[in-house]
């Protein structure tokens, strides 16, 4: 196969002469590569690395798996860097149970000559402390440099424990960091000898533990007893019957967190693929901050681990991305999709795709004969929002069809294959409103689905096909569009076509193969299904506001507010919010008075009209609080990225508004004068901005089971993510705050 050819993406139409020969054949399909594979937080000239590897079980009991690990000192042959150590101190409480020693490591960094001159080292020393506990059957292990600690600090952590799922396997899990402060000019080189040091000791560890296993079992050591607390009649050690109570009662406690938060190196292996150490720390560290940042479900592994492929493993990047896929589910309920969507009939007759079969690496298999779609007459009949809520539930399917893969292949299946069939493509499928709805779908599945597709195949090209290339390509990103293999005529027929990508068995019949393929071949949509213009927007808001949620922007002087009617007391207001953007004051007013809808006025002092449809006020300015209205709620100060659900117990019936207020943050200067940056953000209506996700629900006493438990909302799969966890409990109101 040869390499990508990238002129197809410049051609423009002018040049669709040369294409016309009929005889070419381009590759798109790349390798995905990681530019970046090292997260930085950048201070100043520092530079701070952290890792978190996954949970790797051994098939042995605690007590042996500590012989073994013993036999590493004082120095290992199968790290050939660590030269020596010596104990420069050791302890032993008088029981036995407790061990403790503290040894200085020499190390050979594998580095260039020239630095360790500059550096004035031949060796690196460690110190490392060993904290054995046989009581709890626990082994800590805490290292630290000791050369060069006022330039790097590196410190680790490792821990043996039991598996609390089978008391006669052990875990082992580490974590480590490693803050650059200066280096004589070489942090940059300093960091990559470190990283690359540290993931081979890593991959090393497992075999190296195993392989003293094997040389204990060649030695007929195949059972070490385990401690027990010395008694006046007798001192010697006994063996415990794994059964017994006092064996049981011996691996309790040993993890601080519910299983279901670790993640096994074997797990990964199986079901996730293979990745780098770096990789296995990335996807630990992003699963760990969503567990501790979101209450309730989280998106399974493999999406997660999609998320940071797509940004390269940069940290950071992915939380962002993960944070709005996750609202937009929220907001749009696609956790559910797949069981409220009932496909129109008008697509099931003409809509040209489905899921056929599997690829030859087992991935399923989607195909799209587009070139026999009419577009344009399911766009007329049907509308945008129609075709987009199909596409996003074929995608859904895609997902649990990747899963039901893994199981049967026995091996990681992330992504699917699509293979589009072009034939009958002409210009009627570049009209416009057509053309606008597949970007926004491109746009909206790319945002939200990432590294889900796995190869794209594209037949039959006609001369046509550069056209619609040049409008859609920018759209597309550059990773995705690796994975793009374009044929045109009859090329796919023959070596490094379709047979190399699919079974000769799963062939469709429509391009020559044995199988035959269910898939509708559409046709021309009746004019008669066509709908009007007013028909379609109807239906499209329809479709927008199936979500219980609504949105609303918070400006600067200009809040938003929900009026909530209430006829009989003792009725409880619930709700459920995200804050999107910015920070917001959340308070709930009462009034006996009909209040009105404020008219748009302008934004604070800047004479800007307010813009957005979507922010709604109904406390005139002329009202008195205490006198026209009266707060019956603390207020509350939420910050960019909570969640909060709460209810509130109503005492009078009559009109309770809830309202959402701009909220903004005291600079520190020291001085009285206004800076320049706050000038210039003070005229930009954006910063005064902030954005909500709102659902309210009223219910009678009788039916409140508690805060939250009625709402929609708590069964919603995903909510907006951010930093930490904090509650907030007010009088009348029971309110959570995930942060």
């Amino acid at each position: 196969m040869g390499r990508p050819q990238w002129w197809l993406r410049e051609m423009s139409t002018r040049e669709t002469h040369i294409y016309g020969s009929g005889l070419w054949k381009m590759r798109l399909l790349g390798q995905f590569q990681l530019k970046n594979v090292n997260i930085q937080l950048m201070s100043g000239a520092e530079m701070v690395q952290k890792y978190q590897s996954p949970v790797r079980v051994y098939k042995y009991p605690f007590e042996l798996i500590m012989m073994a690990y013993q036999r590493r000192f004082p120095k290992c042959p199968l790290i050939p860097m660590f030269v020596n150590s010596e104990t420069i101190n050791e302890c032993q409480s008088e029981d036995g149970a407790t061990h403790l020693i503290e040894r200085k490591c020499t190390l050979d960094v594998d580095a260039p000559r020239l630095l360790k001159r500059i550096a004035g080292v031949d060796y690196v020393y460690f110190i490392q402390k060993n904290s054995l506990d046989r009581r709890q059957r626990t082994l800590h292990i805490e290292a630290y440099n000791e050369t060069f600690s006022n330039r790097v600090m590196v410190t680790e952590h490792c821990c043996y424990t039991v598996h609390p799922e089978n008391e006669e396997w052990t875990c082992f899990e580490q974590t480590a960091s490693m803050d650059i402060k200066s280096f004589f000019g070489f942090e940059s080189t300093a960091e990559k000898i470190a990283m690359k040091q540290y993931a081979a000791s890593i991959k090393k560890g497992k075999e190296i533990i195993e392989f003293y296993l094997n040389q204990l079992e060649e030695e007929g050591i195949t059972h070490v007893p385990r401690w027990v607390p010395p008694t006046p009649t007798s001192t010697s050690q006994l063996t415990i019957p794994a059964g017994s109570s006092r064996a049981r009662s011996g691996s309790t406690d040993v993890q601080s967190a519910s299983p279901d938060d670790k993640l096994d190196a074997d797990y990964i292996s199986r079901y996730l693929g293979k990745l780098t150490p770096f990789q296995e720390s990335c996807l630990i560290r992003l699963r760990q901050w969503l567990q501790e940042t979101h209450k309730g479900k989280i998106p399974k592994d493999q999406h997660v681990l999609r998320f940071l492929y797509s940004r390269d493993f940069n940290l950071e990047k992915a939380k962002e991305a993960l944070c709005q896929t996750l609202t937009w589910r929220k907001q749009h309920q696609v956790d559910f999709l797949l069981d409220t969507w009932e496909c129109p009939p008008l697509l099931q007759d003409y809509y040209t795709g489905g899921w056929h079969h599997h690829d030859k690496d087992g991935r399923p298999l989607y195909i799209l004969r587009l070139g026999q779609m009419d577009t344009k007459g399911l766009v007329r009949a049907l509308g945008e929002e129609t075709l987009l809520r199909h596409v996003l539930s074929i995608n859904e399917e895609g997902l649990r069809c990747c899963e039901e893969n893994t199981k049967i292949f026995g091996k990681p299946i992330s992504s699917w294959t699509c293979l589009v069939d072009l034939e009958g493509l002409n210009m009627r499928h570049l009209w416009r409103p057509g053309i606008k709805a597949l970007l926004r779908i491109i746009e909206v599945v790319g945002a939200n689905y990432p590294e889900t597709l796995g190869c794209l195949l594209i037949l039959r090209a006609p001369r046509v096909f550069p056209v619609l290339w040049t409008l859609v390509s920018p759209f597309i990103d550059e990773n995705t569009r690796k994975k793009f293999l374009i044929y045109a005529g009859n090329d796919y027929q023959g070596t490094g076509g379709l047979v190399d990508y699919i079974n000769k068995d799963f062939i469709p019949d429509f391009l020559g193969g044995d199988c035959l393929c269910d898939i509708p071949e559409g046709g021309v949509v009746p004019k008669s299904l066509y709908r009007t213009a007013e028909e379609l927007e109807n239906e499209e808001v329809k479709l927008w506001t199936e979500s219980i949620y609504k949105s609303a922007s918070v400006f600067k002087g200009a809040p938003h507010e929900v009026l909530i009617e209430v006829t009989d007391e003792s009725s409880v207001i619930t709700w459920d919010f995200d804050v999107c953007k910015g920070d917001v004051i959340f308070n709930i007013y009462h009034s006996r008075r009909a209040p009105q809808p404020a008219k748009k006025e302008a934004l604070s002092t800047h004479n800007l009209a307010c813009p957005g449809s979507n922010n709604t006020q109904f406390i005139d300015r002329s009202w008195m609080l205490g006198q026209d209205y009266s707060m019956v709620e603390t207020a509350l100060t939420c910050r960019e990225g909570e969640s909060v659900q709460g209810s509130h117990v109503t005492r009078w019936p009559g009109f309770y508004i809830l309202q959402w207020r701009f909220h903004s943050t005291p600079t520190n200067s020291s001085s009285s004068l206004p800076r320049v940056d706050d000038v210039l953000a003070s005229l930009q209506v954006s910063s005064h901005k902030c954005k909500v996700m709102y659902f309210t629900e009223v219910l009678q006493s009788t039916d409140f089971r508690g805060s939250m438990s009625s709402l929609e909302s708590s069964n919603s799969g995903f909510s907006l993510l951010s930093a930490a966890t904090t509650s907030s409990s007010q009088s009348q109101t029971g309110s959570t705050v995930s942060r």
